[in-house]
């Protein structure tokens, strides 16, 4: 295309006798000018959702509980009270004037409900976050992962952890 375009150029007859200069140079003077452009203030999020008569997303609310997504849930939150037992203990023997075998003989005072209570709070976390984490690393593996596993392997874990909870509570 080109080529035949640069041979229709570089004919004499065609370049301005015949057609009357059509064919040569035009120059074209374009001005432009710059104008402000138009300020909109920026409306957040909310604002627009509120005009636009959206609702506010009802997140968690709207979905039936399912064992998958409460075991979930319950492993975070195991695992902070897990996590916020240890910083707990660590800073409390550290700060606290006497030794640790001091604050154990005080314990064997307690009222047998008070222990129990105790322990069921230190060991439940503590084992449901463990057997929730065997089952997530078996799940790393890619094995267990077709929903029905899923289900089963869960069931399997809250035994498993009421299991290692009686266990620990017998120590």
């Amino acid at each position: 295309m080109s080529i035949a375009l640069r041979r229709l150029m570089a004919c004499p007859g065609l370049h301005r006798g015949a057609f009357g200069g059509v064919m040569g140079p035009q120059i074209r003077t374009v001005v432009l000018r710059s104008q402000p452009a138009a300020v909109k203030t920026a409306e957040d999020f909310f604002e627009k959702n509120e005009r636009l008569k959206r609702p506010m997303s009802p997140h968690l609310t709207i979905y039936k509980p399912q064992i998958t997504s409460m075991l979930s849930i319950s492993h975070r939150i195991t695992g902070i009270a897990v996590t916020g037992y240890v910083y707990a203990f660590s800073i409390g023997m550290m700060c606290l004037p006497a030794s640790f075998p001091h604050y154990c003989a005080a314990l064997a005072t307690a009222s047998p409900a008070l222990l129990f209570s105790a322990k069921f709070l230190l060991a439940f976390p503590f084992a449901y976050h463990t057997c929730n984490g065997v089952r997530h690393l078996v799940w790393d593996l890619a094995k267990g992962l077709e929903i029905s596993q899923v289900y089963k392997t869960g069931y399997t874990m809250l035994a498993a952890t009421i299991l290692l909870t009686l266990a620990l509570l017998s120590c």
